[in-house]
């Protein structure tokens, strides 16, 4: 089904209707479905909850650096320098600012519209390999799945490299197989752009992949036609320039020694960047250790939940591989379309030319995308990880899974013959595993509404709580060095802040897997899977309204807003802890302060892997003055101007130990606090 051909007389003309196998969507019904689902899930949610501590608003603050000084080399987080991450992300989000100001908004638009970019390249090649069906399916899942929707709620790159690498894989295959010579340099310029987004990952995923594919394929032989020197001269033109740019700018200072920087004693970027950013953060040796790594199983099992609901159809997927395997070989080389045996099987095709280009580009699609696949998981299975590291798998196995749903629900037989079609009499894979895993939806469907149910009986007798911090368990999953790690943290009385969405997400579950099921059996095959699609974009719209009322714990945007209306320009604004603690706060103040920077009561160059992520920044010479000790604190608390003090969780009770009978509350939220120094008029 992956790889065996549609018949040809359904993939000859897509839009005459006597011939396709199946009713199939024209191109402006699947866009307008693609489009509003965007809008649902993607562009409405691009205007809350306002900007995340840690690194949402950590990274904002970088971009916000870009916008308003021009410095397009080397960052700047509160006053110190950030060089750990490659640019292009703040480049976008810093012109995002400059059109619509600086905002939530502003700032999530790249993200959403790299997801918008996916949609329409998963589209795009799964409708070239498998017809309109498999296009439609592949950007549903693109849209709908759960791993991309979770990662794309805060400025993390991965949208964005994910984009840049399936335009770099698809200009490689298409480029070859479809006698586009000029598509090879968006290969070149794919990986160049993706190398600007997250690092060396992008040319060691491409060339992991497209080595092995050109070696499988035989397409070595052709190696004029991957342009490598003008095609390098393309990357090298793109990529170069800033990290060059960004060594001459941030050299060595003083005389470092090993991979713990001093005050003064620092390695300039070129050793920073590529040894302890890259090479040693592979190893887990990167200093300093503010990463976590997922158990081997949990980082597999998860992809279940990363590409659910479509993760449902991977038995089907699995057996078809199986069933297949004998296809992978036989039609990946070059010569296997020449051969006397493939003349007999196939020859009373109407166009053997147009047959052999539709079948070679199908097959060579699953060996790339597989390769990727593989090449990838294997990679971050053994380095460190993040739940979303893997990212940029996820929409080629989208449209890899969308090429077995359309030949499952077309019931193509192996061979693609004749008998292939809806009216086949022995098809490759029988319909009943989709009936299979559509069961398997409606039954955690019903027990995620009951699970919902409980949550909202238990918190039936509580009035409404806008805080939802107040109700949570706090529980320290991975110390909260995961991305995931405040969903452990919620508890029956929290859903007194949830009922709305909650409520939403349980009807969804409760209805919408159970009538897709309905569909399936009764063969209305298209329908039910788009009703997976449809479930799936009510209940993140639901999620997304309970993600937003995390934002007391998640976001301090009320302090800075308290700040801005009861303090003045000449206030100091300190953080009793690392930055990223109160990033939001920094962001939103920024203006109000003038560009003033907050203090920190953190060593400065901690030696202890304090001020992380500021800490080798922190180390230059060049470093404002804005790290405080305990007794400078305690020292300049209560003189000058007015003093404003952050803590989160456990520093609560320093700040409080140390100020004794000094601090004047201002306002709490979830678990952080807000003082100042002296009565409030």
């Amino acid at each position: 089904v992956i790889l065996v051909p549609t018949p040809l007389s359904a993939m000859t003309n897509w839009n005459d209707t006597h011939n396709r196998p199946q009713a199939t969507p024209t191109a402006r019904a699947t866009w307008l479905l693609f489009m509003a689902i965007f809008a649902a899930v993607y562009f409405g949610s691009l205007f809350s909850p306002p900007l995340l501590d840690d690194v949402d608003a950590s990274h904002a603050q970088a971009a916000q650096h870009v916008a308003e000084t021009g410095n397009w080399i080397t960052c700047q987080i509160n006053g110190i320098r950030y060089i750990e991450k490659p640019p292009l992300p703040y480049w976008l989000v810093a012109g995002s600012y400059r059109i619509f100001g600086q905002n939530t908004f502003a700032t999530h638009l790249p993200n959403a519209l790299a997801m918008l970019g996916l949609a329409w390249l998963a589209w795009a090649w799964a409708r070239r390999a498998w017809g309109p069906r498999a296009g439609l399916y592949a950007g549903l899942g693109v849209l709908t799945s759960i791993g991309p929707f979770l990662f794309t709620r805060f400025i993390i790159p991965e949208a964005i490299l994910s984009l840049f690498l399936l335009i770099a894989l698809y200009g490689l295959i298409t480029s070859l197989e479809l006698n586009r010579p000029m598509r090879i340099y968006w290969a070149w310029a794919g990986v160049a752009l993706a190398l600007l987004t997250k690092g060396l990952i992008a040319p060691v995923f491409f060339a992991g992949t497209a080595i092995p594919y050109l070696l499988l394929t035989g397409q070595w032989r052709q190696w004029r036609a991957l342009k490598p020197f003008s095609g390098l001269l393309l990357f090298l033109a793109i990529a170069a320039p800033w990290h060059i740019l960004c060594g001459l700018a941030n050299p060595d200072q003083g005389h470092p020694v090993g991979n713990h920087p001093t005050i003064g004693n620092v390695h300039g970027f070129f050793y920073f960047y590529f040894v302890n950013e890259h090479y040693l953060r592979f190893f887990s040796q990167r200093y300093p250790h503010d990463y976590n790594k997922l158990p081997f199983a949990a980082y597999w099992l998860l992809h279940l939940v990363w590409l659910f609901p479509w993760s449902l159809f991977l038995p089907a997927f699995a057996v078809v591989a199986w069933k297949t395997r004998r296809l992978w070989v036989e039609h990946i080389r070059n010569e296997s379309g020449e051969t006397l045996d493939f003349f007999l099987e196939y020859g009373q095709r109407e166009d053997m030319a147009s047959y052999v280009t539709r079948l070679k580009f199908r097959v060579r699609t699953v060996w790339l995308l597989a390769l990727f696949t593989a090449w990838t998981l294997l990679f971050f299975s053994i380095s460190s990880n993040q739940e979303y590291y893997t990212f940029p798998v996820w929409p080629p196995l989208f449209i890899l899974i969308a090429g077995v749903l359309t030949g499952v629900e077309e019931k193509r037989g192996l061979d693609g013959g004749p008998d292939s079609g809806p009216n086949s009499r022995n098809p490759l894979v029988s319909t009943a595993w989709l009936t299979g895993g559509h069961a398997v939806f409606a039954v955690v469907g019903v027990l995620a509404a009951a699970a919902l149910g409980w949550g909202l009986w238990d918190s039936r007798r509580l009035p409404f709580v806008a805080d939802i911090g107040t109700l949570l368990a706090h529980r320290g999953v991975g110390d909260y060095t995961l991305s995931m790690s405040h969903f452990f943290d919620l508890t029956g009385p929290s859903f007194a802040a949830l009922r709305l969405p909650a409520i939403l997400a349980a009807i969804t579950l409760l209805i919408g897997p159970a009538a897709g099921l309905i569909l399936r059996i009764k063969k209305k095959h298209m329908a039910a899977t788009v009703s997976v699609a449809l479930t799936a974009t009510v209940f993140l719209v639901a999620a997304h309204i309970a993600f937003a009322r995390f934002d007391p714990m998640l976001s301090s945007k009320q302090l800075a807003d308290t700040i801005i209306k009861r303090g003045s320009r000449a206030d100091t604004f300190i953080i009793y802890g690392e930055q990223s603690d109160a990033s939001s706060v920094v962001f939103y103040t920024h203006h109000f302060f003038e560009g003033k920077p907050a203090k920190l009561v953190l060593p400065r160059c901690g030696q202890h892997g304090e001020g992380t992520p500021l800490l080798w920044g922190s180390c230059y010479p060049d470093a404002p003055d804005i790290f405080l000790s305990e007794s400078q604190l305690s020292n300049a608390w209560g003189t000058g101007e007015r003093k404003w003090l952050f803590a989160q969780d456990t520093n609560q009770l320093k700040a409080e130990s140390l100020l004794a009978g000094r601090l004047y509350p201002v306002q709490t939220i979830a678990d952080k606090a807000l003082w100042t120094d002296r009565p409030l008029k």
